[in-house]
């Protein structure tokens, strides 16, 4: 079960990847496109005119995506900004006890999202919204992909709050414990 979870959250932070490596691609071509028009015009030859129709609208919904499916892997890897103050001022068994709420709680914060998510999604699909740009894109397209990474998220926390209940501590804090001490790899 260890595997697959961690396999599941690997590729869905490569997923995130790609959205990235897709939206700097994208623009890599636009600009290009406006550099090779700015040469043709100084030079006196008619322009390309090469353009990437909705290419914000399509950047948007790919860094929407990119943002969600991450959100689990980066949990996992204990780099998610945490507020530890009060926690790192505790004895470790209170400590346990209020990691073990937090994560029960983010896992039901992202159960309940991820829910609403899913169901927005399918509202969407039934009604074949499309984006208002030019390039009509299915709006259930995006959706699906934040519901997934939300849905991850829920795991990822419940996995954590097991996690936590077996050893009293999540399995990030020592990669958290490597930051604070500037020692991260």
């Amino acid at each position: 079960m260890r595997r697959t979870l961690d396999t599941t959250y690997a590729i869905a932070l490569w997923g995130a990847i790609a959205c990235l490596v897709s939206i700097a691609l994208l623009v890599g071509l636009q600009v290009g496109g406006r550099i090779v028009d700015a040469i043709l015009s100084a030079l006196g030859l008619a322009r390309s005119g090469f353009v990437i129709l909705s290419l914000s609208e399509i950047a948007g919904y790919l860094l929407a995506a990119a943002s969600f499916l991450g959100l689990a892997a980066t949990l996992k890897s204990g780099v998610h900004i945490r507020v530890t103050m009060l926690i790192n001022n505790v004895p470790l068994k209170v400590r346990s006890v209020l990691e073990g709420a937090a994560l029960l709680f983010g896992g039901i914060a992202a159960s309940f999202a991820s829910w609403h998510l899913a169901q927005y999604a399918h509202t969407t699909w039934q009604f074949n919204e499309v984006s208002p740009g030019l390039v009509p894109v299915p709006l259930y397209i995006p959706q699906v992909a934040m519901v997934v990474g939300a849905v991850l998220l829920a795991i990822a926390f419940l996995d954590e709050f097991i996690i936590t209940l077996r050893t009293g501590r999540p399995s990030f804090t020592g990669t958290e414990d490597a930051i604070n001490l500037g020692r991260e790899e």
